[in-house]
């Protein structure tokens, strides 16, 4: 957890203070815009969109909640609560131009917080539980759909010219903070049980 709060300050001081990570950034940004299928590209950004992202999560919550699980589901609705009440403030003071726009508030990423946290909490509360060490053998296949869904949106993000790099790599690290608080373990003693 501290790395992830190291790198977000390093990234988020080096965008606001035009350091040589934020040039670099921004040369990268440039040679990589419109690369891609046009209709792939946009489909992976809109991975990040709230329409997309939020009922997945909000199924995996419901899920969750038939499956006997009370707190997991409101840590994983408040983790998501929280993503604009802490993106929304640090866009307004960075007040970084976007790739292709002169218009600020673009750092951090608020699509790409939104699909890691989205995907990643569904992804918490959706990995089998069963078994005798509480983990089956598929529950790796979740946290794997989760990664996959959230780099292809950064991908996205950057191919469109929606967001600079680095908007999306401050964005997972604001995200992951989220998502290891909400997966600590010892949070509930109770595992996720089939429903009777």
């Amino acid at each position: 957890m501290p790395s992830l709060l190291a790198v977000f300050a390093l990234l988020t001081w080096q965008v606001a203070a035009d350091g040589r990570l934020r040039g670099l950034d921004e040369r990268i940004g440039r040679s990589v815009v419109g690369h891609g299928p046009a209709r792939l590209t946009e489909f992976l950004a809109d991975l990040g969109n709230m329409q997309v992202a939020l009922p997945v999560l909000g199924c995996a919550i419901a899920y969750a909640l038939l499956r006997g699980a009370r707190r997991e589901p409101l840590y994983a609705a408040s983790a998501m609560a929280v993503v604009p009440a802490v993106i929304v403030p640090l866009k307004d003071w960075i007040a970084r131009p976007g790739p292709l726009t002169e218009v600020t508030g673009y750092y951090p990423s608020g699509h790409a917080a939104t699909a890691a946290v989205a995907y990643g909490a569904a992804a918490l509360l959706l990995a089998p539980r069963t078994g005798p060490a509480g983990r089956s053998k598929w529950s790796w296949m979740m946290p794997v759909a989760a990664v996959l869904l959230t780099v292809a949106t950064g991908i996205g993000l950057v191919l469109r010219g929606y967001h600079w790099p680095l908007d999306v790599l401050g964005s997972w690290c604001l995200s992951g903070l989220l998502l290891l608080a909400l997966s600590r373990p010892g949070r509930s003693s109770r595992r996720l049980q089939p429903p009777k």
